[in-house]
């Protein structure tokens, strides 16, 4: 019997990781690579990077692990990391390739309990002119200009417009799963925390504020929390602060000590051991670090 042959793992198919260099976003024509292997991409998956693919014209096959999908303009189909799958294309095939580090869209959307089962799935989503989502395969055509162009502000926009580009293929997946199943009242819950957590995370309020405002325990919250992401609910709230402590680092203007008094840090060192404590680094390292992996310039540091 002959040996199975291991299934490869690339950043971009066809390639050694590391060989396209450090990346968090990469965006090309379908027909760019798919017409150098004869319009069939064979059996591979990817580690750390989840993929958008906007069909515009022509047709094929989605083959993820043992099942093949068809689809016809215009589709969208997206890629969890890890998934073995390939392609078979039509020469006339026509759109676009998004691959997206899986930590930028977990960071961005991951979060609540939805979106998280959308994301770890393959999906083939259908889209017709009348579909209220007719305007999703042009913003991944504006995306796709952006990620050429790379004018002034462009990861800002491509992020946000990924994250956008999710949610909505997201809430009508949630929407037609609704259908069909009960509504999970501890979904629902984590949902409301997490708005809350949004809108009042820069206060540094306790859990038991958060917990009030849901309408349980902190011990009930915690237990939620814990069963739909993993994390304790002070952990989730961090996570956040984290996450808004990155993105003000990397776009927006001011010293480290002049965001952590944005973030509500009453100290700016407290903030540096925070930051520390959560990435292993400190905030000043963390954003050279990232800057120069973006190609741009910290203004605020001379």
């Amino acid at each position: 019997m002959a040996a199975t042959q291991p299934v490869p793992t690339y950043e971009l198919y066809g390639e050694d990781e590391g060989h396209a260099g450090p990346f968090w976003v990469h965006c090309e024509t379908i027909p760019a690579r798919s017409s150098l292997h004869h319009w069939e991409i064979g059996m591979h998956r990817h580690s750390h990077f989840f993929q958008i693919l906007s069909v515009t014209e022509g047709s094929g096959d989605a083959v993820f692990s043992d099942e093949i999908v068809r689809f016809e303009p215009v589709s969208l189909i997206t890629i969890p990391p890890g998934l073995i799958h390939g392609f078979r294309f039509s020469p006339d095939v026509d759109g676009h390739v998004i691959t997206v580090s899986h930590d930028r869209v977990q960071a961005r959307v991951g979060e609540q309990g939805w979106m998280r089962e959308f994301l770890s799935e393959p999906r083939v989503t259908r889209i017709s002119e009348a579909d209220h989502r007719s305007c999703l395969p042009i913003a991944i055509s504006q995306i796709a200009d952006e990620c050429q162009k790379r004018q002034a502000g462009w990861p800002v926009f491509v992020e946000s417009a990924i994250s956008q580009v999710l949610v909505m293929l997201a809430r009508a997946a949630n929407m037609e799963r609704r259908r069909h199943l009960a509504v999970d009242t501890d979904d629902i819950r984590l949902e409301l925390l997490l708005s809350l957590v949004h809108r009042h995370v820069r206060e540094h309020r306790p859990v038991t504020f958060f917990a009030e405002a849901v309408g349980i325990s902190p011990t009930h919250l915690n237990r939620i929390v814990k069963a739909k992401t993993g994390l304790s609910t002070q952990s989730l709230i961090s996570a956040r602060l984290l996450d808004e402590a990155q993105r003000e680092l990397l776009f927006t203007a001011g010293t480290v000590q002049e965001i952590a008094f944005r973030l509500g840090f009453g100290d700016p060192a407290y903030f540096s051991r925070f930051f520390l404590k959560q990435v292993g680094m400190t905030p000043r390292h963390w954003k050279a670090q990232h800057q120069q992996r973006l190609g741009t310039r910290d203004e605020s540091d001379p």
